[in-house]
């Protein structure tokens, strides 16, 4: 059946609807990666988003039981050149119009995908609706009302919870995290606690940590006033690795700002300079905002990462407390392993600053 998305600026692409006959209106964004369809729905970084695939083929080896980064889609929408009715992979369990449909998810696909990828990377990021039958609302007036500020309190736990009870432990606070997180720190053999944003530092503390990761999550960092004064409690108290929204929580906590980015960072293929290293790695990136580096006090904090793209800052470093974060995902998935060496440091920094832990 015909869809639409139409856009702020009163764009209209006509498409075919496939998962959820539905409508839904987001924040029209885009990821270049040529594969991670699944993890990029699961993602909760994209809660409240539309997301376009510039790949033109998706769907092609279906939908696993292993690969969800969360316990189910977050996005608003999905857009796609073409969704692939057939699958071909050992791990497959069905289709993504199955699984969109049974997620509630609307997908339209058969629209020009590089001629909208290329209006948004030219007029900035826009927010729009997808349109599968009349529902009798201002298009227009609804798309202009839409609001996305509290999407980190819709994607962090109710309720907070441990995995692998040993030492050392870390807190890692939840601003809408990527399982794949949590697993490259469980396969380190540390003891995370997952805790809700909506902890206060002293909660957090009462664990007793031996270190402290701030995770990923959605939206804009300036709307999250209480995260940043609970981050800003527990600096100087424990060790601190941030990512992605992490990261640009501890640049406002360490009195920096951020601004939103015309179209953002969203795929597996970002190259990033580790200043330190010499050395460009590849990146998976999920953000809509940066870390503006005029901000930031350079006697206080040294960026370690740009990304060689843009310039943009992509990570730094407390000059003199256990504080560093980047504005990628080390864990990837999708994407690759490239800096994975993050967690690593994360920890070599632990038990430096708390002799009695066993690594």
């Amino acid at each position: 059946m015909k869809g639409y998305l139409i856009l702020e600026d009163g764009t209209k692409f006509e498409g075919n609807i496939f998962g959820k006959k539905r409508n839904s209106v987001g924040e029209v964004v885009f990821n270049t990666g040529m594969t991670g369809y699944q993890e990029t729905l699961t993602d909760p970084s994209y809660y409240g988003q539309i997301v376009i695939l510039t790949y033109p083929l998706v769907g092609n080896y279906g939908i696993t039981l292993e690969d969800n980064q969360s316990e189910k889609p977050k996005v608003r929408g999905f857009i796609v050149r073409e969704a692939s009715a057939n699958y071909s992979n050992w791990r497959g369990r069905e289709s993504i119009d199955e699984y969109l449909y049974k997620n509630d998810i609307v997908g339209l696909e058969g629209i020009d995908t590089r001629a909208l990828t290329k209006m948004i990377r030219e007029n900035g990021t826009m927010t729009g609706k997808i349109v599968a039958y009349d529902d009798g609302v201002d298009v227009m007036e609804e798309i202009k009302s839409f609001d996305n500020s509290d999407a980190v309190h819709q994607v962090t736990p109710k309720f907070n919870y441990d995995l692998m009870p040993i030492t050392p432990k870390v807190a890692v606070v939840d601003y809408g995290i990527k399982r794949n997180i949590l697993s490259a720190l469980v396969n380190r053999n540390v003891h995370v606690r997952v805790f809700s944003c909506l902890n206060t530092a002293e909660e957090i503390l009462d664990f007793n940590p031996d270190g402290i990761f701030l995770s990923n999550g959605p939206g804009d960092p300036a709307f999250l006033k209480a995260e940043i004064e609970t981050v800003k409690s527990l600096i100087g108290k424990k060790p601190i690795f941030g990512i992605c929204l992490g990261h640009q929580l501890l640049a406002h906590a360490l009195g920096g700002t951020t601004k939103k980015m015309k179209y953002g960072h969203r795929g597996c293929n970002h190259p990033v300079k580790d200043l330190a290293k010499d050395r460009v790695f590849i990146t998976s990136q999920n953000h809509g905002y940066e870390v503006v580096e005029e901000s930031l006090d350079k006697n206080v904090l040294e960026i370690t990462h740009l990304n060689m793209n843009d310039n943009t800052v992509e990570g730094m470093k407390h000059l003199s407390l256990p504080i560093f974060s980047v504005q990628f995902h080390p864990e990837a998935s999708p994407g690759p392993s490239d800096s994975d060496y993050l967690f690593d440091e994360f920890l070599n920094m632990i038990k430096k600053e708390n002799k009695h832990v066993n690594i």
